[in-house]
Order: C-alpha cells, then sequence, then structure tokens
C-alpha cells in the first residue's frame, strides 16, 4: 500500500508541474495504474507512469471527440 501512495504522490508532483490541460486524465491514470502495477510484480512506479500516459492519451482523445460533436465540419457540395 505504501508504493501506491508514494506513486499517487510521485505522478501528482509531476502533474504539478504541467499545465492543467496536459494533466487532464494523467492522475486517475496514475492511480490505476500504480494499483495494477503493485499487484502484478510490484511495479507500482513504472504503472503509474504508464497509467498516467494512457490516462492522458485518453482524455485527450475524449476532448477532441467532444469539440468535433460541437463543431461539426461544413458540408462540402
Amino acid at each position: 500500500m505504501r508504493k501506491i501512495i508514494m506513486s499517487a504522490a510521485l505522478a501528482g508532483s509531476t502533474v504539478l508541474g504541467a499545465s492543467a490541460a496536459d494533466a487532464k486524465g494523467c492522475i486517475k491514470g496514475a492511480i490505476v495504474g500504480g494499483v495494477a502495477g503493485h499487484y502484478a510484480h510490484h511495479h507500482a512506479l513504472a504503472g503509474a507512469a504508464a497509467g498516467c500516459v494512457a490516462g492522458h492519451y485518453i482524455a485527450k482523445h475524449k476532448a477532441q471527440q467532444q469539440a468535433a460533436a460541437q463543431h461539426p465540419a461544413p458540408a462540402h457540395h
């Protein structure tokens, strides 16, 4: 459990150095990745780092989809 908390703290401190837009999804992903990494052969830090990257990617992709839904491209004739 201590490694999970340390992983979350490390990810949180990394996120604080980034802008809010860049950090979106990172904290949640780092927590999930840290927990998964801890139970998968005690690689909590690697799991937290991978989870941060994956969480950020998913959040960015979701934001792009929402933006596209709000502002559809003009139809070409």
